[in-house]
Protein backbone atom coordinates (compact mmCIF):
# COMPACT_ATOMS: atom_id res chain seq x y z
CA UNK A 1 0.00 0.00 0.00
CA UNK A 2 2.94 2.33 0.40
CA UNK A 3 3.73 2.27 -3.36
CA UNK A 4 0.37 3.64 -3.96
CA UNK A 5 0.48 6.41 -1.36
CA UNK A 6 3.75 7.74 -2.37
CA UNK A 7 2.54 7.77 -6.27
CA UNK A 8 -0.30 9.70 -5.29
CA UNK A 9 2.14 11.99 -3.73
CA UNK A 10 3.94 11.91 -6.78
CA UNK A 11 0.85 12.85 -8.89
CA UNK A 12 0.39 15.57 -6.76
CA UNK A 13 3.51 16.82 -7.46
CA UNK A 14 3.41 15.83 -11.16
CA UNK A 15 -0.59 17.44 -11.84
CA UNK A 16 0.50 20.93 -10.94
CA UNK A 17 -0.20 23.57 -13.54
CA UNK A 18 3.69 24.55 -13.96
CA UNK A 19 4.73 21.01 -13.91
CA UNK A 20 2.28 19.75 -16.58
CA UNK A 21 3.58 22.69 -19.08
CA UNK A 22 7.01 21.71 -18.12
CA UNK A 23 6.28 18.08 -19.00
CA UNK A 24 4.40 19.10 -22.31
CA UNK A 25 7.18 21.68 -23.28
CA UNK A 26 10.08 18.89 -22.38
CA UNK A 27 7.61 16.06 -24.68
CA UNK A 28 7.60 18.69 -27.78
CA UNK A 29 11.26 19.95 -27.40
CA UNK A 30 12.24 15.68 -27.06
CA UNK A 31 9.94 14.94 -30.00
CA UNK A 32 11.09 18.21 -32.09
CA UNK A 33 15.03 17.15 -31.65
CA UNK A 34 14.30 13.54 -32.11
CA UNK A 35 12.39 14.46 -35.73
CA UNK A 36 15.53 16.53 -36.77
CA UNK A 37 18.74 14.71 -37.40
CA UNK A 38 21.95 15.44 -35.75
CA UNK A 39 21.04 17.44 -32.83
CA UNK A 40 19.86 14.75 -30.13
CA UNK A 41 18.84 15.03 -26.81
CA UNK A 42 22.13 15.06 -25.07
CA UNK A 43 23.24 18.46 -27.01
CA UNK A 44 19.40 19.56 -26.40
CA UNK A 45 19.84 19.04 -22.04
CA UNK A 46 23.40 20.61 -22.53
CA UNK A 47 21.94 23.28 -24.29
CA UNK A 48 18.90 23.92 -21.74
CA UNK A 49 20.71 23.83 -18.31
CA UNK A 50 20.93 27.40 -17.91
CA UNK A 51 16.88 27.33 -18.20
CA UNK A 52 16.57 25.10 -15.46
CA UNK A 53 18.30 27.85 -12.90
CA UNK A 54 15.06 29.80 -12.77
CA UNK A 55 13.01 26.61 -12.12
CA UNK A 56 12.11 24.89 -9.13
CA UNK A 57 13.96 21.03 -8.70
CA UNK A 58 11.39 19.26 -9.90
CA UNK A 59 9.94 21.08 -12.25
CA UNK A 60 13.79 20.98 -13.98
CA UNK A 61 14.17 17.34 -14.26
CA UNK A 62 10.48 16.75 -15.41
CA UNK A 63 11.89 18.99 -18.24
CA UNK A 64 14.88 17.68 -19.17
CA UNK A 65 13.38 13.86 -18.41
CA UNK A 66 10.58 14.78 -20.66
CA UNK A 67 13.19 15.58 -23.58
CA UNK A 68 14.85 12.29 -23.22
CA UNK A 69 12.34 10.16 -23.58
CA UNK A 70 10.65 12.56 -25.93
CA UNK A 71 13.37 12.19 -28.11
CA UNK A 72 13.23 8.23 -27.98
CA UNK A 73 9.30 9.03 -29.71
CA UNK A 74 10.37 11.50 -32.09
CA UNK A 75 13.56 9.52 -34.06
CA UNK A 76 10.96 7.33 -34.91
CA UNK A 77 8.68 9.20 -37.30
CA UNK A 78 11.56 10.15 -39.63
CA UNK A 79 13.31 6.89 -39.81
CA UNK A 80 9.75 5.55 -40.53
CA UNK A 81 8.90 8.20 -43.20
CA UNK A 82 11.88 9.24 -44.56
CA UNK A 83 14.67 6.36 -43.74
CA UNK A 84 16.06 8.99 -41.78
CA UNK A 85 17.15 8.51 -37.82
CA UNK A 86 16.46 12.16 -35.99
CA UNK A 87 17.80 10.41 -33.15
CA UNK A 88 20.83 7.50 -32.65
CA UNK A 89 18.46 5.43 -30.95
CA UNK A 90 16.36 4.93 -33.95
CA UNK A 91 18.70 3.75 -36.50
CA UNK A 92 17.88 0.06 -36.31
CA UNK A 93 13.96 1.37 -36.93
CA UNK A 94 14.82 2.90 -40.25
CA UNK A 95 15.73 -1.07 -41.35
CA UNK A 96 12.06 -2.36 -41.52
CA UNK A 97 10.41 0.74 -40.68
CA UNK A 98 11.12 2.46 -43.90
CA UNK A 99 10.34 -0.43 -45.97
CA UNK A 100 6.95 -1.09 -44.51
CA UNK A 101 6.36 2.95 -45.78
CA UNK A 102 7.23 1.99 -48.83
CA UNK A 103 4.37 -0.78 -49.41
CA UNK A 104 2.12 1.81 -47.98
CA UNK A 105 2.15 0.38 -44.26
CA UNK A 106 3.98 3.95 -43.07
CA UNK A 107 0.82 4.95 -40.69
CA UNK A 108 0.66 1.31 -39.37
CA UNK A 109 4.33 1.23 -38.16
CA UNK A 110 3.91 4.74 -36.71
CA UNK A 111 1.23 3.47 -34.59
CA UNK A 112 2.97 0.09 -33.79
CA UNK A 113 6.23 2.16 -32.73
CA UNK A 114 3.94 4.94 -30.83
CA UNK A 115 1.87 2.12 -28.72
CA UNK A 116 4.95 0.03 -28.42
CA UNK A 117 6.73 2.68 -26.75
CA UNK A 118 4.16 3.95 -24.46
CA UNK A 119 3.86 0.90 -23.47
CA UNK A 120 7.21 0.46 -22.79
CA UNK A 121 7.52 3.55 -21.13
CA UNK A 122 5.13 2.85 -18.86
CA UNK A 123 6.89 -0.70 -17.63
CA UNK A 124 9.66 0.78 -16.88
CA UNK A 125 8.57 4.00 -14.79
CA UNK A 126 6.75 0.93 -13.18
CA UNK A 127 9.83 -0.50 -12.55
CA UNK A 128 11.98 2.90 -11.40
CA UNK A 129 9.03 2.88 -8.93
CA UNK A 130 9.26 -0.52 -7.32
CA UNK A 131 12.72 -1.41 -7.93
CA UNK A 132 14.10 2.02 -7.09
CA UNK A 133 13.32 2.22 -3.66
CA UNK A 134 14.38 -1.27 -2.61
CA UNK A 135 17.86 -0.42 -4.21
CA UNK A 136 18.37 2.89 -2.37
CA UNK A 137 17.53 0.68 0.90
CA UNK A 138 19.88 -1.87 -0.55
CA UNK A 139 22.55 0.77 -1.12
CA UNK A 140 22.04 2.13 2.22
CA UNK A 141 24.51 -0.01 3.64
CA UNK A 142 27.19 1.58 1.30
CA UNK A 143 30.45 3.30 2.56
CA UNK A 144 33.25 5.38 0.82
CA UNK A 145 34.59 2.05 -0.20
CA UNK A 146 31.53 0.64 -2.27
CA UNK A 147 31.07 3.70 -3.63
CA UNK A 148 34.82 4.42 -5.27
CA UNK A 149 34.15 0.64 -6.24
CA UNK A 150 30.92 1.29 -7.69
CA UNK A 151 32.04 4.24 -9.61
CA UNK A 152 35.47 2.24 -11.23
CA UNK A 153 33.16 -0.48 -12.06
CA UNK A 154 30.80 2.11 -13.83
CA UNK A 155 34.03 3.82 -15.56
CA UNK A 156 35.08 0.48 -16.98
CA UNK A 157 31.88 -1.07 -18.22
CA UNK A 158 31.77 2.41 -20.26
CA UNK A 159 34.73 1.87 -22.22
CA UNK A 160 33.44 -1.15 -23.54
CA UNK A 161 30.23 0.38 -24.62
CA UNK A 162 31.52 3.24 -25.85
CA UNK A 163 32.17 3.37 -29.86
CA UNK A 164 35.88 3.42 -31.44
CA UNK A 165 38.72 2.55 -29.84
CA UNK A 166 38.72 1.28 -26.10
CA UNK A 167 42.57 3.11 -25.54
CA UNK A 168 40.48 6.69 -27.11
CA UNK A 169 37.84 5.64 -24.90
CA UNK A 170 40.27 4.84 -22.03
CA UNK A 171 42.29 8.14 -22.38
CA UNK A 172 38.55 10.62 -22.80
CA UNK A 173 38.36 9.02 -19.38
CA UNK A 174 41.58 9.98 -17.83
CA UNK A 175 41.17 13.72 -19.42
CA UNK A 176 37.60 13.62 -18.36
CA UNK A 177 38.94 12.17 -14.51
CA UNK A 178 41.75 15.01 -15.01
CA UNK A 179 39.29 18.01 -15.52
CA UNK A 180 37.27 17.34 -12.39
CA UNK A 181 40.18 17.78 -10.53
CA UNK A 182 41.43 21.21 -11.52
CA UNK A 183 39.98 23.49 -8.75
CA UNK A 184 40.53 24.18 -4.92
CA UNK A 185 40.91 20.61 -3.12
CA UNK A 186 38.33 20.82 -0.40
CA UNK A 187 40.83 19.21 2.19
CA UNK A 188 43.93 21.20 2.04
CA UNK A 189 42.95 24.29 0.31
CA UNK A 190 45.65 23.54 -2.41
CA UNK A 191 44.61 25.01 -5.70
CA UNK A 192 45.24 22.17 -8.67
CA UNK A 193 45.42 22.89 -12.63
CA UNK A 194 44.04 26.44 -12.14
CA UNK A 195 47.48 27.88 -13.96
CA UNK A 196 46.56 31.21 -11.84
CA UNK A 197 43.06 31.86 -13.25
CA UNK A 198 40.87 33.17 -10.41
CA UNK A 199 37.49 32.19 -12.42
CA UNK A 200 38.68 27.87 -12.09
CA UNK A 201 39.51 28.39 -8.69
CA UNK A 202 36.36 26.74 -7.75
CA UNK A 203 36.82 24.15 -10.46
CA UNK A 204 35.78 24.15 -14.23
CA UNK A 205 31.89 24.66 -14.04
CA UNK A 206 29.52 22.30 -15.87
CA UNK A 207 27.28 23.32 -17.89
CA UNK A 208 30.08 25.55 -20.50
CA UNK A 209 31.82 22.28 -20.55
CA UNK A 210 28.19 19.95 -21.85
CA UNK A 211 27.11 22.77 -23.67
CA UNK A 212 30.57 23.31 -25.56
CA UNK A 213 31.61 19.32 -25.81
CA UNK A 214 27.76 18.14 -27.11
CA UNK A 215 25.96 21.22 -28.10
CA UNK A 216 28.30 23.53 -30.29
CA UNK A 217 30.61 20.56 -31.31
CA UNK A 218 28.09 19.11 -32.40
CA UNK A 219 26.28 21.65 -34.79
CA UNK A 220 29.66 22.15 -35.95
CA UNK A 221 29.83 18.88 -37.11
CA UNK A 222 26.56 19.14 -38.57
CA UNK A 223 27.71 22.30 -40.49
CA UNK A 224 30.24 19.98 -42.31
CA UNK A 225 27.78 18.64 -44.54
CA UNK A 226 26.82 21.19 -47.14
CA UNK A 227 24.93 19.51 -48.54
CA UNK A 228 21.22 19.18 -47.57
CA UNK A 229 19.54 15.75 -49.09
CA UNK A 230 15.90 16.68 -50.45
CA UNK A 231 13.24 15.47 -48.28
CA UNK A 232 10.78 12.98 -49.82
CA UNK A 233 8.25 11.81 -47.66
CA UNK A 234 6.42 8.35 -47.62
CA UNK A 235 2.67 7.85 -48.04
CA UNK A 236 1.52 7.64 -44.37
CA UNK A 237 -1.98 5.75 -44.92
CA UNK A 238 -4.28 4.08 -42.32
CA UNK A 239 -2.80 4.37 -38.83
CA UNK A 240 -4.81 1.30 -37.61
CA UNK A 241 -2.67 -2.19 -37.84
CA UNK A 242 -4.32 -5.10 -39.50
CA UNK A 243 -4.86 -8.05 -37.31
CA UNK A 244 -1.41 -9.84 -38.41
CA UNK A 245 0.68 -7.27 -37.59
CA UNK A 246 -0.65 -6.61 -34.03
CA UNK A 247 -0.35 -10.48 -33.66
CA UNK A 248 3.21 -10.27 -34.35
CA UNK A 249 3.94 -6.86 -32.82
CA UNK A 250 2.88 -7.71 -29.20
CA UNK A 251 5.41 -10.39 -28.68
CA UNK A 252 8.11 -8.54 -29.89
CA UNK A 253 7.17 -5.02 -27.71
CA UNK A 254 7.25 -7.47 -24.73
CA UNK A 255 10.90 -9.12 -25.58
CA UNK A 256 11.72 -5.45 -26.15
CA UNK A 257 10.40 -4.17 -23.30
CA UNK A 258 12.47 -7.04 -21.01
CA UNK A 259 15.64 -6.80 -23.07
CA UNK A 260 15.49 -2.37 -22.42
CA UNK A 261 14.18 -2.28 -19.00
CA UNK A 262 17.79 -4.60 -18.66
CA UNK A 263 19.99 -2.55 -20.12
CA UNK A 264 18.41 0.52 -19.60
CA UNK A 265 20.29 -0.14 -15.92
CA UNK A 266 23.41 -1.14 -16.69
CA UNK A 267 26.26 1.18 -17.30
CA UNK A 268 26.38 2.69 -20.84
CA UNK A 269 23.48 0.73 -21.52
CA UNK A 270 20.40 3.41 -22.27
CA UNK A 271 17.91 3.75 -25.31
CA UNK A 272 20.79 3.01 -28.32
CA UNK A 273 22.42 -0.22 -26.82
CA UNK A 274 18.81 -1.32 -25.99
CA UNK A 275 17.40 -0.74 -29.82
CA UNK A 276 20.54 -2.38 -31.64
CA UNK A 277 20.32 -5.44 -29.12
CA UNK A 278 16.31 -6.11 -29.68
CA UNK A 279 16.30 -6.04 -33.20
CA UNK A 280 19.28 -8.55 -32.88
CA UNK A 281 16.99 -10.39 -31.05
CA UNK A 282 13.76 -10.68 -32.95
CA UNK A 283 16.03 -11.37 -35.69
CA UNK A 284 17.42 -14.43 -34.77
CA UNK A 285 14.38 -15.67 -32.76
CA UNK A 286 11.70 -14.71 -35.93
CA UNK A 287 9.74 -17.37 -38.43
CA UNK A 288 10.23 -14.94 -41.20
CA UNK A 289 13.77 -14.02 -40.98
CA UNK A 290 13.37 -13.28 -44.76
CA UNK A 291 11.15 -10.32 -44.21
CA UNK A 292 13.83 -8.69 -42.06
CA UNK A 293 15.40 -5.86 -43.79
CA UNK A 294 12.33 -6.02 -46.15
CA UNK A 295 9.17 -4.58 -43.71
CA UNK A 296 8.91 -7.19 -40.77
CA UNK A 297 6.49 -5.91 -38.16
CA UNK A 298 8.80 -6.97 -35.37
CA UNK A 299 11.74 -4.71 -36.55
CA UNK A 300 9.88 -1.65 -35.85
CA UNK A 301 8.07 -3.04 -32.60
CA UNK A 302 11.18 -4.71 -30.72
CA UNK A 303 13.82 -1.50 -31.05
CA UNK A 304 11.22 0.81 -30.35
CA UNK A 305 9.50 -0.47 -27.50
CA UNK A 306 13.33 -1.27 -26.16
CA UNK A 307 14.72 1.99 -26.76
CA UNK A 308 12.15 3.64 -24.67
CA UNK A 309 12.38 1.15 -21.78
CA UNK A 310 15.93 1.95 -21.65
CA UNK A 311 15.48 5.55 -22.06
CA UNK A 312 13.18 5.15 -18.74
CA UNK A 313 15.40 3.00 -16.67
CA UNK A 314 18.91 4.37 -16.68
CA UNK A 315 17.20 6.46 -14.08
CA UNK A 316 17.10 4.16 -11.26
CA UNK A 317 21.12 3.93 -10.81
CA UNK A 318 21.12 7.91 -10.98
CA UNK A 319 18.26 8.40 -8.95
CA UNK A 320 19.17 5.61 -6.11
CA UNK A 321 22.74 5.09 -6.16
CA UNK A 322 23.73 8.72 -7.11
CA UNK A 323 25.66 6.75 -10.48
CA UNK A 324 25.03 8.02 -14.07
CA UNK A 325 24.85 5.20 -16.33
CA UNK A 326 24.99 6.98 -19.51
CA UNK A 327 26.02 10.46 -21.34
CA UNK A 328 23.01 11.38 -21.02
CA UNK A 329 22.44 10.28 -17.36
CA UNK A 330 25.86 12.53 -16.49
CA UNK A 331 24.53 15.74 -17.83
CA UNK A 332 21.12 14.99 -15.79
CA UNK A 333 22.82 14.44 -12.52
CA UNK A 334 25.10 17.96 -13.25
CA UNK A 335 21.50 19.66 -13.51
CA UNK A 336 20.60 18.31 -10.14
CA UNK A 337 23.57 19.05 -8.80
CA UNK A 338 23.04 22.88 -9.84
CA UNK A 339 19.75 22.41 -7.86
CA UNK A 340 21.77 21.43 -4.82
CA UNK A 341 20.37 18.02 -4.65
CA UNK A 342 22.77 15.15 -4.13
CA UNK A 343 21.92 12.43 -6.46
CA UNK A 344 21.38 8.71 -4.35
CA UNK A 345 19.46 7.55 -1.50
CA UNK A 346 19.19 10.96 -0.56
CA UNK A 347 16.48 11.78 -2.58
CA UNK A 348 14.40 8.84 -1.54
CA UNK A 349 14.56 9.51 2.10
CA UNK A 350 14.87 13.07 2.15
CA UNK A 351 12.93 14.42 -1.20
CA UNK A 352 10.29 11.97 -1.22
CA UNK A 353 8.29 14.78 -3.69
CA UNK A 354 10.55 14.98 -5.96
CA UNK A 355 11.12 11.16 -6.72
CA UNK A 356 8.02 10.14 -6.86
CA UNK A 357 6.88 13.38 -9.01
CA UNK A 358 9.14 12.47 -11.52
CA UNK A 359 8.01 8.82 -11.72
CA UNK A 360 4.60 10.42 -11.85
CA UNK A 361 5.64 12.70 -14.38
CA UNK A 362 6.94 9.85 -16.63
CA UNK A 363 3.48 8.36 -17.18
CA UNK A 364 1.99 11.74 -17.78
CA UNK A 365 4.78 12.26 -20.39
CA UNK A 366 4.53 8.85 -21.65
CA UNK A 367 0.78 9.27 -22.57
CA UNK A 368 1.41 13.16 -23.79
CA UNK A 369 3.65 12.25 -26.22
CA UNK A 370 1.14 9.30 -27.98
CA UNK A 371 -1.95 12.02 -28.23
CA UNK A 372 0.40 14.85 -29.60
CA UNK A 373 2.73 13.03 -31.57
CA UNK A 374 0.77 10.95 -34.27
CA UNK A 375 -1.49 14.35 -34.94
CA UNK A 376 1.54 16.51 -35.42
CA UNK A 377 3.36 14.04 -38.10
CA UNK A 378 2.84 16.21 -40.74
CA UNK A 379 4.17 19.22 -38.75
CA UNK A 380 7.27 17.44 -37.87
CA UNK A 381 8.27 16.79 -41.36
CA UNK A 382 7.78 19.95 -42.73
CA UNK A 383 10.29 21.27 -40.35
CA UNK A 384 12.93 18.75 -42.07
CA UNK A 385 13.03 21.36 -44.91
CA UNK A 386 14.13 24.31 -42.76
CA UNK A 387 18.04 24.39 -43.81
CA UNK A 388 20.18 23.76 -40.97
CA UNK A 389 22.29 26.86 -41.29
CA UNK A 390 19.20 28.90 -40.46
CA UNK A 391 18.97 27.04 -37.56
CA UNK A 392 22.53 27.13 -36.22
CA UNK A 393 22.94 31.19 -35.39
CA UNK A 394 19.40 30.66 -33.15
CA UNK A 395 21.10 27.97 -31.33
CA UNK A 396 24.32 29.38 -31.07
CA UNK A 397 22.71 33.29 -29.83
CA UNK A 398 20.88 30.75 -27.13
CA UNK A 399 24.08 28.96 -25.93
CA UNK A 400 25.63 32.34 -25.37
CA UNK A 401 23.20 33.96 -23.74
CA UNK A 402 22.35 31.07 -21.63
CA UNK A 403 25.55 30.29 -21.06
CA UNK A 404 26.66 34.18 -19.57
CA UNK A 405 23.84 34.59 -17.34
CA UNK A 406 24.85 31.54 -15.05
CA UNK A 407 27.58 34.28 -13.90
CA UNK A 408 27.08 37.29 -15.75
CA UNK A 409 31.15 36.57 -17.06
CA UNK A 410 32.39 36.45 -20.42
CA UNK A 411 34.92 33.63 -19.56
CA UNK A 412 32.23 31.45 -19.25
CA UNK A 413 31.60 31.55 -22.80
CA UNK A 414 35.02 31.66 -23.79
CA UNK A 415 35.41 28.31 -22.03
CA UNK A 416 32.36 27.17 -23.21
CA UNK A 417 33.35 28.02 -26.95
CA UNK A 418 37.20 26.22 -25.99
CA UNK A 419 35.44 22.75 -25.39
CA UNK A 420 33.48 23.44 -28.67
CA UNK A 421 36.82 23.31 -30.23
CA UNK A 422 38.27 20.37 -28.27
CA UNK A 423 35.14 18.58 -28.64
CA UNK A 424 34.92 19.24 -32.38
CA UNK A 425 38.79 18.33 -32.60
CA UNK A 426 38.21 15.34 -30.83
CA UNK A 427 34.94 14.36 -33.02
CA UNK A 428 37.59 14.24 -35.75
CA UNK A 429 40.28 11.81 -34.38
CA UNK A 430 37.50 9.56 -33.77
CA UNK A 431 37.30 10.26 -29.80
CA UNK A 432 33.88 10.07 -28.16
CA UNK A 433 33.09 13.16 -25.77
CA UNK A 434 30.59 10.92 -23.51
CA UNK A 435 33.21 8.89 -21.07
CA UNK A 436 35.25 11.96 -21.32
CA UNK A 437 31.65 13.46 -19.74
CA UNK A 438 31.65 10.53 -16.89
CA UNK A 439 34.94 10.71 -16.27
CA UNK A 440 34.24 14.59 -14.82
CA UNK A 441 31.08 13.62 -13.17
CA UNK A 442 32.87 10.83 -10.92
CA UNK A 443 36.29 12.14 -10.66
CA UNK A 444 35.99 14.61 -7.80
CA UNK A 445 33.25 11.71 -6.36
CA UNK A 446 35.88 8.86 -6.59
CA UNK A 447 38.43 10.78 -5.03
CA UNK A 448 36.03 12.01 -2.38
CA UNK A 449 35.29 8.66 -1.36
CA UNK A 450 38.75 7.23 -2.10
CA UNK A 451 40.44 9.88 0.84
CA UNK A 452 37.33 8.74 3.36
CA UNK A 453 37.52 4.99 2.53
CA UNK A 454 41.41 5.66 3.58
CA UNK A 455 40.90 7.58 6.22
CA UNK A 456 38.03 4.51 7.50
CA UNK A 457 40.94 1.62 6.86
CA UNK A 458 43.71 4.10 7.91
CA UNK A 459 45.67 4.10 4.83
CA UNK A 460 44.39 0.70 4.20
CA UNK A 461 44.01 0.05 0.52
CA UNK A 462 43.04 -3.51 1.62
CA UNK A 463 39.81 -2.36 2.50
CA UNK A 464 38.44 -2.24 -0.96
CA UNK A 465 38.77 -6.35 -1.42
CA UNK A 466 37.93 -6.90 2.28
CA UNK A 467 34.49 -5.30 1.90
CA UNK A 468 32.13 -8.04 0.19
CA UNK A 469 30.11 -5.19 -1.74
CA UNK A 470 33.14 -3.64 -2.56
CA UNK A 471 35.48 -7.19 -3.63
CA UNK A 472 32.54 -7.95 -5.68
CA UNK A 473 32.44 -4.78 -7.56
CA UNK A 474 36.20 -4.47 -7.73
CA UNK A 475 36.20 -8.32 -9.16
CA UNK A 476 33.84 -6.98 -11.61
CA UNK A 477 35.50 -4.25 -13.03
CA UNK A 478 39.01 -6.60 -13.73
CA UNK A 479 37.06 -8.96 -15.55
CA UNK A 480 35.97 -6.00 -17.81
CA UNK A 481 39.20 -4.79 -18.10
CA UNK A 482 39.81 -8.42 -19.26
CA UNK A 483 37.31 -8.69 -21.76
CA UNK A 484 39.17 -4.84 -23.12
CA UNK A 485 42.48 -6.73 -23.55
CA UNK A 486 41.25 -9.83 -24.75
CA UNK A 487 41.83 -9.74 -28.91
CA UNK A 488 38.89 -12.08 -29.54
CA UNK A 489 36.37 -9.38 -27.15
CA UNK A 490 38.16 -6.56 -29.36
CA UNK A 491 37.75 -8.45 -32.20
CA UNK A 492 33.44 -9.43 -32.10
CA UNK A 493 33.05 -5.49 -30.65
CA UNK A 494 34.41 -4.27 -33.57
CA UNK A 495 32.25 -6.83 -35.79
CA UNK A 496 29.39 -5.51 -33.86
CA UNK A 497 29.49 -1.91 -33.77
CA UNK A 498 30.37 -1.68 -37.87
CA UNK A 499 26.88 -3.98 -38.23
Amino acid sequence: MEIFQNLAMGFGVAFTPINLLLCLFGCLIGTLIGVLPGIGPLATIAILLPVTFGLSPAGALIMLSGIYYGAQYGGSTTAILLRLPGESSSIVTCIDGYQMALKGRAGSALAIAAFGSLFAGCVGTILIGVFGPALAKFSEGFRSPEYFALMVFGLTAAVILANGSPVKAIGMIVFGLALGLVGTEAQSGTVRYAFGIPELFDGIDFVPLAMGLFGFAEMMNNLDNTEQAPVKTANIGGMTPNREEVRRAIPAVLRGTAVGSLLGILPGGGAVLSSFASYTLEKRITKYPHQFGAGAVEGVAGPESANNAGAQTSFIPLLTLGIPSTPIMAVMMGAMTMQGIAPGTAIITDRPELFWGIIASMWIGNLMLVIINLPLIGIWIKLLHVPYRLLFPCILVLCCVGAYCISSSTFIVFLMAGFALIGYLFSKLGCEAAPMTLGFILGPLMEEHFRRAMILADGDVTILVRRPISAVLIVAALGVVFLIVSPSFRKTREVAFRE
